[in-house]
């Protein structure tokens, strides 16, 4: 299961932005996981319960957001809306597309509780 993986590397990215920032604790994660990143929404999860043990996120909710998969058409120039196993263009029917949103695992916000002191300075 490589969603673990991907979660312990989510820890370590939300841990130094904790530090950085003097939080005490992490009270919400939001990342973006796209239908075509191979990532499993509801594995990754899953596998955010197990890494975030004994971390500053232990306390952490883990907020998920799966964007509709967007292409862009090599043939008539249009941006639509695409399904997974069909990356089709919606307004020519073309095939030849590139994807432009729905396929990056991306970490969108933290929510730190940092002490007032340190709130103050920045």
């Amino acid at each position: 299961m490589h969603e673990l993986s991907v979660c312990q590397a989510l820890i370590d990215e939300v841990a130094r932005i904790a530090t950085s920032c003097a939080a005490r604790t992490v009270g919400r994660i939001t990342i973006e996981v796209g239908q075509l990143s191979g990532v499993e929404p509801e594995l990754l999860a899953r596998a955010f319960e197990i890494a975030r043990a004994g971390t500053c996120a232990a306390q952490a909710e883990l907020s998920i957001a799966v964007p509709e998969i967007v292409v862009h058409c090599n043939d008539c120039g249009a941006s639509s809306s695409a399904r997974p196993n069909r990356l089709l263009c919606a307004s020519c029917g073309g095939y030849r597309t590139r994807v432009l949103e729905g396929d990056g695992l991306r970490l969108r916000a933290v929510e730190l509780d940092v002490p007032e002191a340190h709130a103050a300075l920045h």
